[in-house]
């Protein structure tokens, strides 16, 4: 299924976003550079993308009054994060273009659902089982533990997840978790982690990132690897594959990136989604002739979509708040001029005045020729601020 054929927003047209972060920020710069004006909803007035765009509308994301305005402003929406209320994206829809569609961001927003349409789309998930009741405790099957529970909805970066050894402790950590709808899966041999981010239009034309190998800390993405050889071309192909089944099966319109845990013995299982730009695709700014963010301005004007050609070897390293108290309580600018000093260095602020310990504050991308120049970079920046080696 595809959606009927709309004319293209051309350069000019006002493009709109929900969610003032930092990937709000990265679409608001690829649009400019494109030649369209942008708006953006978030609540918070010093918003990373509400300070580069050309509109700002300080509102929460279930505020009528600025949905309406947002949409008097923009000709097309998209959002940048996917815990924007369904309903938000159902009513702009009624008024502009609006892609993701809502019906496809509820489904990222559950995970049982989201592992209900993996099924239904032939791709293998853990093996799991919905908990949302004390029945429920009783009857997860002893296969699963060791286990994580993890609760349905409003879950990432770690959050709202807890290991569960056995019954006993997945009765304790469900009562942690506050006795909301969670899943639980049966914890995996992991050999590695990657994503795919894949870019669908309206008439169904899809193009792809190249796959990436990731690497979490703490359940937050810290070093993620593009280029030749990150990941075994069976290993590859099927995760591309995969990502396009959950697209199509989805009737998606944006750009969405599918995470996928590779086991030990080989095989390839699906973690999660997010109908978003993602962490994990920041590499293709510097790495590749068409990012991520110009891809999901490509879907939502209703361009055409060219596969992106990846040209240098890339590696990402997230750069946390954490990297600003190395030297004590106070925080201090991490040493910049020296990074900057490293060949094919991309450095990536979000604008974020208040540096925590775990916040998201930038991203380093390391370019080169080959896997070799850019890891010996990359780990030479580690060294530089601190970062533990990969």
């Amino acid at each position: 299924m595809t959606m009927p054929a709309e004319p293209a927003l051309l350069p000019g047209s006002t493009l709109g976003v929900l969610g003032g972060g930092q990937l709000g920020r990265m679409f608001v710069h690829a649009a400019q550079r494109l030649g369209y004006a942008t708006a953006v909803l978030d609540p918070d007035a010093a918003s990373p993308a509400g300070r580069v765009s050309h509109f700002h509308v300080h509102a929460a994301y279930d505020d009528d009054a600025g949905l309406d305005e947002l949409a008097a402003r923009a000709h097309a929406i998209t959002t940048e994060f996917e815990n924007v209320p369904a309903r938000a994206l159902e009513l702009l829809a009624a008024q502009r273009r609006v892609a993701p569609a809502h019906t496809a961001v509820a489904v990222a927003q559950d995970r049982a659902r989201e592992k209900a349409h993996f099924l239904a789309c032939g791709v293998p998930c853990a093996p799991h089982a919905v908990i949302a009741s004390s029945d429920d405790l009783q009857a997860a099957p002893e296969p699963l533990f060791p286990g994580v529970l993890k609760t349905c909805r409003l879950g990432y970066d770690g959050k709202g997840q807890v290991r569960v050894a056995d019954r006993a402790a997945l009765v304790r950590a469900w009562d942690e978790l506050h006795r909301v709808p969670c899943v639980l899966e049966r914890l995996l041999p992991l050999a590695a982690e990657c994503s795919v981010v894949v870019a669908r239009g309206a008439d169904g034309a899809m193009v792809h990132l190249p796959p990436q190998r990731n690497l979490h800390r703490g359940g937050i993405l810290a070093v993620t690897e593009a280029g030749a050889g990150v990941l075994p071309e069976a290993t590859a192909q099927q995760a591309v594959e995969a990502t396009r089944a959950i697209a199509q099966g989805l009737d998606y319109v944006g750009v969405l990136c599918v995470e996928f845990f590779l086991l030990q013995d080989g095989s390839l299982v699906v973690n999660e989604i997010a109908p978003r730009p993602h962490n994990s695709g920041h590499w293709s700014i510097e790495g590749a002739d068409v990012s991520q963010f110009e891809l999901q301005v490509r879907t939502l004007a209703g361009l055409p979509l060219v596969a992106p050609r990846q040209h240098s070897h890339a590696i990402m390293l997230n750069l946390l708040g954490d990297l600003w108290f190395r030297h004590g309580a106070a925080p201090q600018e991490p040493p910049w001029t020296q990074v900057l000093a490293l060949p094919g260095a991309h450095l990536h602020l979000y604008g974020k005045t208040d540096a925590r310990p775990g916040r998201k504050m930038g991203h380093l991308t390391l370019t080169a020729p080959d896997a070799a120049g850019a890891r010996a970079t990359a780990l030479r920046a580690c060294s530089l601020l601190g970062i533990e080696p990969f």
